[in-house]
């Protein structure tokens, strides 16, 4: 049996690198204010349709769907955040306290084409802000970003930020891409042509190439924007320039999900080959109206949780392995009875010990200690137990010390909380 194409098992020896991820990211969004939440793997497609769009690559052919036994069609989560809001509405947490600040880590869903660093089941570090519709707010969360990666002693990315503008000005900005496009439809996609009456926008986020290549002079939408949303992009920018975060302005940035407004961003990297983007977020002060709540300005992002591992592994970024503090040797039945007792009591108090049962030689039992990278061995066989005295060795220093029984698990304590 082989694992499902595009899913993969995370080995015990690559789990440390994961750990250190999440370690580090819960203690920023802590810092910041954020609280944890956790929600379902599978919601009704609906959800996703409704707040994604219909004319997206995600709804058009990436979720996994299907229909349970009454018939009713739903959707392993493909994103974060229509899930989120989704929450957010039905425990009406805004009749308590509109603002609110939310954090996930797990994994999301999408048949797309494995590559390196994408795969089918894939995992995500999202954070969401409700109720907020300052700009500092989304300035805080490119902050956050950048700050993490920092953390993480990650180099060599880029921010690249943009602003999508508002309903109040997307419609002239549409009316003059169509424009731009009238002429050019023969070179554009099957995609692109279904999508020009659907959505036009999602039309720059078309990743064919020849698509690219008409696209470069099309108009930006940073050239339609309203008075409020360049005062909005203008403090965002002004406030990154002021905390010292790099930042690029990239007038072609579009975010692949249709409920996104005003900024947008993605951190970018080129260690995995291509330039690909290892974040991405922004504003969506329409969705929760969208999904059946009040009003309410929302601004979010997600790390790709996977592409983030590999840079670092790539960068040598990966901590250490914990090395054993503390390997068992015990020679016969009776030593072996006590020697469990032991390790458990030692496991206990956290002294990381292990114990091999299978009734190996001195010998084998050494080498298994070597290979688990033990700190100390402990030997117990028949004539230790006879003469009281358990021989410590410091497999550094070779150095050895002998406890006596009633009081080796005490003593053992001592030396390794010194």
């Amino acid at each position: 049996m082989q694992t499902i194409r595009g899913f993969r098992d995370i080995l015990p020896e690559n789990i440390a690198l994961w750990q250190k991820v999440e370690k580090e990211a819960t203690r920023l969004f802590d810092a910041f204010g954020f609280k944890e939440i956790r929600i379902p793997v599978l919601e009704k497609t609906q959800l996703f349709s409704r707040s994604i769009g219909e004319a997206t690559d995600i709804v058009e052919k990436e979720m996994y769907t299907f229909a349970d036994r009454k018939g009713d069609k739903l959707t392993l989560r493909p994103e974060a955040t229509a899930s989120i809001v989704r929450s957010y509405i039905q425990h009406k947490m805004y009749a308590t306290d509109p603002i609110r600040k939310f954090f996930m880590m797990g994994p999301m869903f999408r048949r797309e084409r494995p590559q390196k660093g994408r795969y089918r089941q894939f995992y995500q570090i999202d954070a969401e802000v409700f109720g907020v519709e300052s700009a500092y707010i989304d300035s805080q969360l490119i902050f956050i970003l950048t700050e993490l990666f920092k953390r993480l002693g990650l180099t060599g990315l880029s921010a690249h930020v943009n602003s999508l503008g508002c309903p109040d000005c997307r419609p002239s900005f549409q009316r003059a891409l169509l424009d731009f496009i009238a002429s050019k439809k023969d070179r554009l996609c099957d995609n692109c042509l279904r999508r020009i009456d659907k959505n036009p926008l999602r039309i720059l986020d078309c990743k064919v190439t020849s698509c690219k290549d008409v696209l470069q002079d099309a108009p930006a939408t940073l050239d339609h924007l309203c008075n409020h949303c360049e005062d909005h992009f203008a403090t965002v920018k002004t406030t990154l320039e002021t905390q010292g975060v790099d930042f690029i302005v990239d007038k072609s940035l579009v975010r692949g999900l249709d409920y996104y407004t005003r900024t947008a961003w993605e951190i970018q990297t080129t260690t995995l080959g291509a330039q690909s983007a290892v974040a991405g977020g922004g504003r969506y002060d329409g969705l929760v109206k969208e999904l059946g709540g009040p009003q309410t300005p929302g601004i979010g992002f997600a790390i790709g949780f996977d592409r983030l591992v590999e840079v670092m592994e790539q960068l040598d970024k990966a901590p250490q392995a914990t090395a054993l503090d503390l390997f068992l040797i015990c020679l016969g039945d009776m030593a072996t009875e006590k020697g469990y007792h032991w390790s458990c009591a030692l496991n206990q108090n956290g002294i990381r010990t292990e114990m091999d049962f299978r009734g190996k030689s001195m010998k084998a039992l050494m080498k298994r200690a070597n290979k688990l990278n033990a700190h100390y061995v402990l030997i117990a066989g028949e004539d230790e137990l006879i003469q009281n005295a358990i021989i410590l060795r410091d497999m550094n220093t070779k150095e050895q010390v002998s406890l006596p029984v009633e009081t080796l698990v005490p003593e053992l304590i001592k030396i390794f909380k010194k």
